[in-house]
């Protein structure tokens, strides 16, 4: 899929409903996990960005970074941590990336937060 699709997906996605990952959590889509805890599971994506793509989604629907509140501040930083465990267990020791995608200029296509770590290739700057 290219980045002009990936925009478009973004532009026309909305808040609120069901989402992909709610039904991959309720075990209504298929997916293997590479990590799960009681609050959050860790999955390669299926539209892999770089050599190494994998997300880290809270088992709570948060919809959106900026729609967190005070009390997922434990399970914000426990997000990062499953992910860094992940990395560790893939010996991605020459580094990743961590996005967050928030909205349509964030280009969130899937209204469940989830954290996207990228590795296996030297990742550019500026991003986007």
């Amino acid at each position: 899929m290219s980045n002009s699709d990936e925009v478009q997906k973004a532009q026309q996605a909305q808040p609120g409903g069901d989402t992909i990952f709610g039904k991959i959590l309720r075990g209504e889509i298929p997916c293997k996990f590479i990590y799960e805890d009681d609050e959050c599971v860790a999955f390669h994506d299926v539209a892999p960005q770089a050599p190494v793509h994998f997300l880290v989604i809270p088992r709570k629907p948060i919809p959106q970074l900026s729609k967190a509140s005070t009390e997922d501040e434990k399970l914000l930083g426990h997000l990062m941590l499953a992910g860094k465990k992940v990395a560790e267990t893939l010996d991605l020791k020459d580094g990743y990336r961590v996005v967050i995608n928030d909205g349509k200029l964030g280009c969130q296509s899937v209204y469940h937060l989830h954290l996207h770590f990228l590795s296996g290739r030297q990742l550019g700057w500026p991003p986007g």
